[in-house]
């Protein structure tokens, strides 16, 4: 079964001086020995569930973009392009699925990315379809070059891909050059708006892959031309601790806007490619290594919180200027993997450490509600704990403030990240317990679907939406942790020690490194 799937594998690059966390005494890392342990009992239950969400979307609503699996029909928040095939084609090359994968290859060319009656996001655009395409076509020149059943399929990709950076380009046509986020390709105009810190620090990685696979090096320099106005953040006051950066960005100017932020939604994925940018090449984004380091250093030193009631937890605060507020998000899961990831590649096991205590804390946030799924919202600040939740509170270090559950991928990213530095089976079984909590509860009808309270009996009801990143990423990220885990078995995995020869976009498509 396994044994033609794909291996990425790591060498160390370079070390750095330490930066002390002391953490709980008696959490460890230590490298593992070869082999990790595979699973490949439970590797088979997450393709049975990915086969079962996309034979309901296949037979109910492809070619729109996602399944309603309650009602057994369809929407289009992404611009009826099929956001769900595109966002299922690595992870169904990953699983080694021909079948599937081709029913996506032989759309994709039908696609026409110049056209849409409804907003375009940038941001939503580049990570998924554009990363989708990108990722596909390095896996599909690369470790599953079988599987195409005509060779066009493969050429397919980059010239949509093309179309596609083509599009979208006029975004970046600003004074400043950041770009505008939401665009109207009807008549090419935009939503006259602030851009946002994740909306513009999260193209970079795509934009200059399209670049280096076609040689049309525009692409890459309109990404990183806003990338500047992120290194070198103004005005001063943006910036409330060293690397931390402020939400909201003036598109004619460049300037940030308020000095809001966090690990979580609007900013995270911008630290998140500070370090995979790097990874991708660190001879051009060796300055994205030093901002990635002055951001975690303060988030270590500033944001790091523990809950009154269980203070041997280690949370990430948001941020107002430097008033902090103890609250975060599922969203905010993924910071766990993002350190330990960090210190492999940078040499600094006190990332690493770190990162395993992020992962703790964000594993009791799915092990203390009764469906044993996190939730979209939490809190910890002892004086707003709410009256109906204190008894929980005091158990679980955290009250909730957002019950729902939207099929979201972080915390299963970061388990994935921590048994890969580790070799610990204990990350193995924290990602089956959420993978059989999320199966158990969201299973509905022909799919998977959002639900509206993880500590309620049967979550609480359904939302009749299943997201096209359950595909991309929930499903990749649990069959990685089970799958073959070394170059002797086969094997999609990142993060072992240093610099890897794939990284991962922020919505899990794989792409090859520069070199």
């Amino acid at each position: 079964m396994f044994k033609r799937n794909i291996v990425i594998s790591v060498l160390v690059l370079s070390a750095a001086p330490g930066y002390p966390y002391q953490n709980d005494a008696n959490l460890q890392y230590k490298r593992p020995s070869e082999p990790l342990p595979d699973d490949p009992e439970r590797a088979s239950k997450v393709i049975d569930a990915f086969k079962l969400s996309w034979e309901g979307y296949y037979k109910y609503a492809f070619p729109n973009d996602e399944l309603h699996p309650v009602s057994n029909s369809s929407s289009n928040s992404r611009n009826a392009w099929g956001a769900s095939a595109v966002d299922a084609l690595s992870t169904a090359l990953i699983m080694n699925d021909s079948v599937i994968a081709n029913q996506i290859l032989a759309y994709i060319p039908t696609i026409d990315f110049t056209k849409t009656e409804t907003p375009v996001s940038l941001f939503e655009t580049t990570i998924r379809y554009l990363g989708g395409m990108l990722s596909a076509y390095d896996l599909l020149t690369g470790p599953v070059a079988y599987i195409p059943a005509k060779k066009e399929y493969v050429t397919a990709l980059i010239t949509q891909s093309t179309s596609l950076g083509n599009a979208l380009s006029y975004a970046f046509d600003t004074p400043s050059g950041v770009p505008y986020n939401t665009l109207f390709f009807a008549n090419r105009t935009v939503e006259d708006s602030p851009n946002g810190l994740a909306t513009v620090g999260t193209l970079i990685l795509e934009w200059t892959r399209l670049a280096d696979l076609t040689g049309i090096k525009t692409y890459a320099a309109l990404a990183n031309r806003a990338e500047t106005y992120l290194l070198n953040p103004h005005p001063a006051s943006s910036s409330p601790f060293p690397g931390l950066l402020g939400r909201n960005i003036n598109v004619t100017t460049g300037e940030f806007l308020d000095a809001v932020g966090g690990w979580t939604g609007g900013s995270d994925s911008y630290y998140e490619y500070l370090l995979k940018m790097y990874i991708y090449d660190p001879d051009r984004f060796s300055l994205l290594r030093d901002r990635y380091i002055l951001a975690a250093d303060s988030t270590i030193a500033h944001l790091s919180s523990h809950p009154a009631s269980r203070p041997e937890l280690t949370f990430l605060a948001q941020y107002d200027g430097t008033h902090l507020t103890l609250k975060s998000e599922h969203l905010a899961g993924f910071a766990g993997g993002n350190f330990i990831l960090a210190g492999q590649v940078l040499g600094r096991t006190d990332y690493v450490k770190y990162g395993l205590a992020l992962v703790d804390a964000w594993h009791e946030t799915y092990n203390r509600t009764l469906t044993g799924i996190g939730p979209e919202e939490f809190g910890w600040d002892a004086n707003q704990v709410p009256e109906d939740q204190v008894d929980f509170f005091n158990r679980s270090g955290f009250y909730i403030t957002n019950a729902q559950y939207n099929l979201r991928p972080e915390v299963i990213e970061s388990y994935f990240y921590a048994f890969r530095a580790t070799g610990d089976r204990k990350y193995q079984d924290w990602a089956w317990d959420a993978f059989v909590a999320i199966n158990a509860t969201t299973q509905v009808g022909s799919g998977y679907s959002s639900i509206r309270d993880v500590n309620a009996e049967k979550g609480g009801g359904y939302g009749d939406f299943q997201e096209s990143f359950w595909f991309a990423e929930v499903c990749k990220y649990a069959y990685m942790i089970f799958g073959p885990q070394d170059s002797s078995e086969g094997g999609v995995n990142v993060g072992r020690g240093g610099r890897d020869t794939w990284v991962f976009n922020t919505e899990a498509h794989p792409v090859r490194v520069w070199g």
